[in-house]
């Protein structure tokens, strides 16, 4: 009854002894009956059309539009159809597009819009309004509450967009939780975050290629059959992410898509690009098998990237066009059909193998971690223990380098290292089992339990459900031990650092130092360099050890232990080694 509104077009005698109704569907009809054609169909206009009851003989009542005003979600529910004036124009358009593929609005709407639109579609039609939708949650701002222009509660858009980019901002809302109907507070930490999980390691992987591509005056070209285990990994690797990404996509998982994606530059960056960068860095030569592998790099990463911006784009599509547009020439990555799932070589074995092989890599540097054994610092070896370790062994040249460690040993005896340890959740079994629940955390401590089945395990007599309990793998030494993801195995480091060790790692940091002044020197990748070095003893004896591997490491043509202060040098600084020990180095570019 409110004023405001699609006002209903039915019309009622005001005399109840002479009752008649009419209801209107078209223009023409009100014309029909009251002589003139409305431009306006809202109040008062609309109110202002009466005639005589036609069933009352006296000619005493009168036809008035009922006061009431149609429901605003019935307005809502009838998008479908008032947005194309059908039936009376379009028809043949709405009946090739009804019903929706797709709508999205936040979860209030399930007992609104969505349900209208579902009521006259049934009412009209014996269908539903739409064939698939999201609901979203609800965006909180930094308080906690939901954002408000009048509370102003959170970060302005063009801000936003001014600081991190529309990329991330859109980032943030498509991998959040908000898309799976819970609630998101909306700060600036998740949009920072998704600059730096998401498009910085695009990005860079793009700066990167582009870098040693323009050094080498190499285009990376689409090659799928590089013969590398790393090439074979990273095309395998993108294949999956191509079927991941579209799986979920098609089933409307956002954040699903966008996990994926984020996995992926993990391994494509922090594994593949960093342990190529040997091949970039290699001068191109006379040497066919040197200059193949680098030519494999530079057309596997080209390829990866290219497959990377498609699959992206609907993600990110600023960034994902910028990098598309730069790497193949062509007008629009959002032009281009989406890849299929054969687009690249799918090698399921090799991405699972060598993604265990990365999870043996971080559970070694999580012990270095722990127990302040730096990257640099090389160690005398590493053990896994797991029922299927032969997995590995093409495999122990890449880890021991990775880890750094002179030597990597494989066994499958799992129970030497470790134990498996039933944790129950006493919050989840405990409104089931009652007093029982004691018993069962208390035979879980002790060890007395066992396995039902892949899903279930039994203790004190007890069968538990999967929601209800999780079973990890303990390493039995839990200082130079951890155990792998998914309980398959455990990762045991010797800590033990020997006097050469020592030297080796010492000159490896001087390596990274060297780097460094490099970059503040100004100087380019492929630059050669007359290199002095003012060091203290132990350094110095590192350097001595390590002389050549420090030089070709640095493209060093000379290399000289002196103090600075030498004139001549096109560059001299001090630098901080670690440990409260400093390195004073002095460079000049070799023409």
């Amino acid at each position: 009854n409110r004023f405001w509104g699609a006002p209903i077009p039915v019309w009622k005698s005001d005399d109840p002894r002479y009752p008649r109704i009419d209801v209107y569907g078209t223009l023409d009809e009100l014309e029909r009956d009251f002589g003139v054609r409305p431009t306006d169909l809202h109040r008062p206009a609309v109110d202002a059309l009466t005639r005589p009851n036609p069933d009352d003989p006296t000619g005493a009542s009168t036809m008035r539009r009922v006061d009431d005003v149609l429901d605003c979600w019935f307005e809502s529910g009838s998008m479908p159809y008032a947005q194309l004036h059908y039936p009376m124009e379009n028809r043949e358009r709405f009946e090739s597009h009804f019903p929706a593929d797709f709508i999205v609005e936040y979860v209030s709407q399930t007992r609104g819009w969505f349900y209208t639109l579902h009521v006259l579609s049934t009412a009209l039609f014996d269908c539903p309004a739409f064939t698939s939708c999201i609901a979203h949650g609800i965006l909180q701002g930094h308080d906690g509450r939901k954002m408000s222009k009048r509370l102003g509660n959170y970060p302005e858009a063009n801000e936003v967009f001014a600081t991190y980019g529309a990329d991330a901002m859109r980032w943030f809302l498509l991998s959040s939780a908000v898309l799976r109907g819970q609630d998101q507070m909306v700060d600036h930490k998740g949009f920072s975050d998704a600059v730096r999980q998401v498009i910085n390691p695009i990005w860079n992987a793009w700066y990167f290629l582009t870098l040693y591509a323009n050094t080498d005056r190499i285009r990376g070209r689409w090659r799928t059959d590089a013969t590398g285990v790393l090439d074979r990994y990273v095309l395998a690797k993108t294949s999956a992410l191509v079927d991941q990404v579209t799986t979920r996509m098609d089933a409307d998982d956002l954040p699903g898509a966008c996990a994926a994606i984020g996995g992926f530059l993990d391994a494509l960056t922090n594994w593949y690009i960093r342990r190529s960068r040997d091949r970039f860095w290699k001068p191109v030569g006379d040497d066919p098998e040197t200059d193949g592998d680098k030519r494999d790099a530079y057309d596997t990463l080209a390829t990866v990237l290219r497959v990377l911006c498609q699959v992206a784009a609907p993600l990110l599509p600023l960034v994902t066009e910028a990098v598309y547009r730069g790497l193949t020439g062509e007008r629009s990555v959002h032009l281009t059909d989406w890849p299929g799932r054969d687009a690249l070589p799918a090698d399921p074995a090799l991405v699972a193998d060598m993604d265990l092989v990365r999870d043996v890599a971080s559970a070694a540097h999580s012990v270095r971690k722990a127990n302040d054994r730096r990257a640099r610092l090389p160690l005398a070896s590493l053990t896994v223990a797991a029922r299927d370790a032969r997995r590995l062994e093409p495999f122990v040249g890449l880890i021991a380098d990775e880890v750094n460690v002179q030597d990597v040993r494989l066994t499958e005896d799992v129970d030497e290292a470790g134990e498996l340890i039933l944790a129950v959740d006493p919050s989840v079994v405990g409104p089931r089992l009652g007093a029982d629940t004691q018993k069962v955390l208390a035979a879980a401590r002790q060890g007395n339990w066992s396995r039902v089945s892949d899903d279930e395990v039994e203790a004190a007599g007890v069968t538990l459900a999967p929601n209800e309990f999780a079973v990890r793998l303990k390493p039995r030494d839990e200082v130079s031990s951890r155990s792998l993801p998914r309980n398959d195995g455990v990762v045991t480091l010797d800590l033990e650092v020997t006097p050469a060790l020592a030297r080796l790692g010492l000159a490896r940091d001087l390596i990274r130092t060297v780097q460094m002044a490099r970059r503040d020197a100004g100087l380019h990748v492929a630059d050669h360099i007359q290199l002095v070095l003012d060091l203290d003893r132990e350094a110095g004896d590192a350097v001595g050890s390590h002389r050549r591997y420090l030089m070709e490491q640095t493209l060093a043509d000379d290399l000289e232990l002196a103090p600075l202060g030498r004139s001549g040098f096109d560059y001299e600084a001090r630098y901080d080694v670690g440990r409260s020990r400093s390195v004073g180095i002095g460079l000049s570019r070799v023409d």
